[in-house]
């Protein structure tokens, strides 16, 4: 999951990136960047950390031109060092930078194709730089010295035909213009919208709505499944569909948990939708526990709120804010590794005593993954006082990786893979343990567009959208992207930080 932006004006965009980022950070914290074309000069500044890390004034004043890109990450293809942080960047043909939201899952064979055929070096190992290679060499065949519209949408086509999985693209050909498109899917989100300024139309990409309307763009709509977006440095917009196949499929899991409330994807309010799941799981509530002695509903922070608010409604139940949450500390399922996510819970959540004391108390939170954040939670509340701790998930069980760019990759590292309800209870120490419906929870989001008929739930059924997914392909990236792998990953890289300190 990443954060993307693309912007085509007539004045600086440096600034209106950097905010756009500042409201994407949800999406990524591991590193951010900012790609800008003054004229045929790129100025590029990326590297590891939050947004408000990577750039400070310095930076933004070197930052001048009047389109660039943007892009906040966290890691999933390949490892968190400042090597992987985009935009990325190849200079031939034109100069193409690259910023990518989602997870390639034919990767392997498109870097013996790069290598062997298209007679190119890839040199990290993220699967975005694969991408951006295989696009450049596309457009390397297909284009001209002077580039027309068709032939960068011919390239794209070309594109969609060799890579697969979930792909969100925004790139930026120096001096040309902007590139946005999506895969034939439609797995992960992207709209665009424009602002009007003396000079002329301004036009932007990104991954969530929210990022135009913080900036003052009018959202015109999404694109669709397998369309491309170019938009050139003078601001003629060009939308062509290169995908033959195209069908929307999207992450409901971006209704879940992975969008920001106030964004709206594929015409679909997320917080409605999350209001929705609130109202289902009530009832199922209701249907499994018509005499329930909850005396208080309680949200995890902040994703779960619309939808306890809700349920609480409709079970006849006071909602209370129980846990304080300090804002400083990121979002704890997106941080690279267990230690790391297990030390930021309790210094993230601080819970409000009397909210507990003597209390059934129900805690919802939108999805339990591993287990161990939900598990730490139910201590915290017992501590505080609580006499019974239940806990409700507004989504169903996940019992799969999800392979098209969230951080979920080993099967045993989730705590309802191959568990019943009953022993995820035990598990995570709560006295009842309900889940949101799948069926239900479709109909939440499905509700927002009817015209979608089936959404990626593939980490909740093991059911994936797209070709090159299977047994194989799963173990792989669960050896790859496992927490121990990962550990495995930071200790080489503190070892080598080590030996070139101590050889300095």
């Amino acid at each position: 999951m990443c954060g993307i932006v693309g912007i085509v004006s007539h004045q600086a965009v440096a600034q209106t990136i950097y905010d756009s980022l500042l409201v994407l950070q949800h999406r990524g914290q591991d590193s951010a960047g900012i790609v800008v074309c003054d004229h045929n000069k790129l100025n590029l500044r990326k590297g590891n950390g939050q947004v408000s890390d990577v750039f400070h004034t310095r930076h933004m004043l070197n930052l001048t031109g009047t389109m660039g890109i943007g892009h906040v990450r966290y890691p999933t293809a390949g490892c968190s060092s400042s090597a992987e942080a985009q935009p990325f960047y190849v200079n031939s043909p034109y100069g193409i930078t690259l910023a990518h939201n989602g997870n390639l899952t034919n990767v392997e064979q498109l870097k013996g194709e790069l290598y062997q055929s298209d007679l190119r070096h890839i040199n990290t190992e993220s699967d975005s730089e694969v991408l951006l290679n295989v696009f450049a060499h596309e457009l390397a065949s297909c284009g001209s010295l002077n580039l027309t519209p068709d032939e960068i949408f011919t390239a794209i086509t070309e594109t969609h035909k060799r890579i697969e999985g979930a792909y969100a693209v925004v790139m930026m050909l120096t001096g040309k213009g902007i590139i946005g498109f999506r895969d034939p899917r439609g797995i992960r989100p992207m709209v665009y919208g424009k602002r009007e300024s003396a000079q002329g139309n301004e036009y932007m990409i990104a991954s969530e709505s929210v990022a135009l309307q913080t900036s003052g763009f009018e959202l015109i709509g999404d694109l669709q499944p397998g369309e491309a977006i170019y938009i050139d440095s003078s601001g003629n917009v060009h939308r062509r569909l290169c995908s033959a196949s195209s069908k929307l499929n999207p992450c409901i899991f971006e209704y879940v948990y992975l969008a920001r409330p106030d964004s709206i994807i594929d015409d679909i309010y997320v917080y409605k939708a999350r209001l929705r799941m609130g109202v289902k799981l009530a009832r199922k509530i209701l249907r499994q526990m018509p005499q329930h002695d909850i005396d208080v509903v309680i949200p995890i922070p902040d994703t779960s709120r619309p939808a306890a608010i809700e349920l609480a409604f409709h079970l006849g139940v006071k909602f209370r804010e129980g846990f304080i949450k300090n804002r400083y500390i990121g979002r704890t399922f997106i941080m690279p590794g267990q230690t790391m996510r297990k030390k930021s819970v309790r210094r993230k959540l601080n819970p409000i005593d009397i909210e507990f004391k003597g209390k059934n108390v129900l805690l919802v939170d939108d999805s339990i993954v591993r287990g161990t954040t939900s598990k730490q939670i139910i201590q915290m509340a017992r501590e505080a006082g609580a006499r019974k701790v239940y806990i409700a998930s507004a989504a169903p069980p996940v019992r799969y990786p999800n392979v098209y760019g969230i951080d979920m990759p080993a099967a045993n590292e989730l705590v309802a893979h191959g568990r019943s309800e009953a022993e995820i209870a035990e598990f995570i120490g709560a006295d009842w343990l309900i889940y949101q419906e799948l069926d239900d929870l479709i109909d939440a989001v499905q509700k927002g567009n009817r015209r979608i008929k089936k959404f990626d739930c593939s980490c909740f059924d093991g059911k994936y959208v797209t070709k090159t997914v299977g047994n194989d392909y799963l173990d792989k990236i669960s050896n790859l992207r496992s927490d121990s792998a990962k550990a495995a990953t930071d200790e080489q890289i503190t070892v080598v930080g080590m030996e070139l300190h101590n050889n300095a």
